[in-house]
């Protein structure tokens, strides 16, 4: 299973990932360049997600990549 968190702080290089309420779209973690990063890091791990098919709301926050992740395994 993926660590999300920890799969975001590698493509983000940014602490606040671990933050229990974090925002990762609201506080600028996860801009333009991070999602492509987060989409390709989930192809290479075998979850196939077109971003066009997937809400902003699915990538809020890290519980969000979780749930939104489970849904594709």
């Amino acid at each position: 299973m993926i660590d999300v968190r920890a799969m975001l702080f590698e493509i983000c290089e940014d602490e606040r990932v671990f933050e229990k309420d974090i925002d990762l779209i609201e506080s600028g973690i996860l801009d333009s360049l991070a999602f492509i990063e987060l989409f390709c890091f989930l192809e290479d791990h075998g979850i196939d997600l077109q971003p066009t098919q997937v809400s902003r709301e699915s990538l809020r926050t890290p519980e969000a990549i979780e749930k939104l992740i489970h849904e594709h395994l």
